[in-house]
């Protein structure tokens, strides 16, 4: 009996594991609006290399010279990886510019369409659903 509440425990972690990441993942347009796009620039805080998007921070200021910590989505690492970036592209610290579309919900969020690298190099960092090259 005991070894089968384990069984049917470990089974429901794993299946409950198996799709909480799918959960986490929306397409472009529940999130974002593309007739807003914004060009940012500041200074890279940190950087999240996950499935089921790559996050890059950055602090730019605002009118009042006050530092806003912006959350930018770029795609899947994967597709990324294949459009040219690696996990070092942009580093903490870099001065990057970045041209991205903004959330709906207003806030300091927003989704990466052009990276400009401190060396002058743009990566695409969009997805196909933004109007970016398919895959």
């Amino acid at each position: 009996m005991r070894r089968e509440l384990i069984g049917i425990a470990t089974a429901c972690v794993g299946l409950w594991l198996g799709v909480l990441p799918l959960s986490a993942h929306h397409s472009f347009a529940a999130e974002f609006d593309q007739s807003k796009p914004v060009t940012l620039e500041g200074a890279v805080t940190k950087v999240e290399w996950f499935n089921p998007h790559v996050y890059i921070y950055i602090d730019v200021k605002d009118a009042n010279g006050k530092a806003v910590n912006w959350a930018l989505e770029g795609g899947p690492p994967n597709s990324l990886y294949r459009q040219g970036w690696r996990k070092d592209s942009v580093k903490i610290g870099d001065r990057i510019t970045v041209t991205a579309y903004l959330a709906k919900d207003a806030s300091s969020t927003a989704s990466i369409r052009l990276v400009t690298t401190p060396d002058g190099r743009k990566v695409f960092a969009g997805t196909a659903d933004d109007g970016g090259p398919k895959q």
